[in-house]
């Protein structure tokens, strides 16, 4: 590792000292209370980018949201890690609210409709490629390469929502009546903000007569 590279290492201590000093300016008991417990009523699942910042994006403070991140935000049930984070936020920590969000102009996605090939992540990507050919009449109609890929990223939240609801875990949640929600947003890096598409599910019935809806 050269100098420079050492110093930028370096200067990430330092920050974190401002950061720890500016929580505690603002709230002296803020760490003394974040370590005796971890109590969210979120489990966030997204995107690995790293301009879609879970706790920033919604403003809340560390310990307020639980976080899975991985390339496109893809929830399949072969994934064990986002299975166990999964099960973990409903079963202990008793979340209230799963949220899939991806974002526009997502580089997974677009790596998914570009036809090239990428090494090892190909493999992870035809989850995405299996959903562009379910919607690939609507996809193509778009007259733009940008909007084709943002109308890919909308529905590839809309599917990992719906694969969030087909797991055991929400399943059974909701088989003993527990307050559980999944939702699906979309995130524009271009302004910040986020939206909500018309995926909200709240218990088993809610999510049956949608599938139906959907077949």
């Amino acid at each position: 590792m050269n100098l420079i590279e050492h110093r930028k290492l370096k200067s990430l201590f330092a920050r974190n000292k401002a950061w720890a000093k500016g929580m505690t300016d603002k709230n002296p008991d803020f760490f003394n209370h974040l370590s005796k417990q971890q109590s969210p009523n979120y489990l966030w699942i997204g995107c690995a980018d790293s301009r879609v910042p879970a706790n920033q994006v919604v403003d809340l403070d560390p310990g307020e949201v639980f976080v899975h991140r991985n390339i496109a935000n893809v929830v399949v049930h072969s994934d064990l890690n986002c299975l166990s984070v999964l099960q973990f936020a409903v079963e202990v920590l008793r979340v209230k609210h799963i949220i899939v969000c991806g974002h526009y102009g997502c580089g997974g996605v677009k790596a998914a409709l570009d036809g090239k090939k990428h090494g090892l992540i190909d493999n992870w990507l035809g989850h995405i490629k299996d959903i562009y050919r379910l919607h690939k009449q609507e996809i193509d109609a778009k007259p733009t390469k940008e909007e084709k890929i943002d109308l890919l990223c909308e529905k590839n939240v809309i599917e990992q929502v719906s694969n969030v609801c087909h797991t055991t875990i929400v399943q059974d949640a909701w088989s003993t009546n527990q307050d559980l929600s999944v939702h699906g947003w979309i995130y524009s890096i271009n302004n910040g903000l986020l939206k909500e598409l018309d995926t909200k599910v709240c218990d088993s019935k809610m999510f049956r007569h949608m599938h139906s809806l959907n077949d």
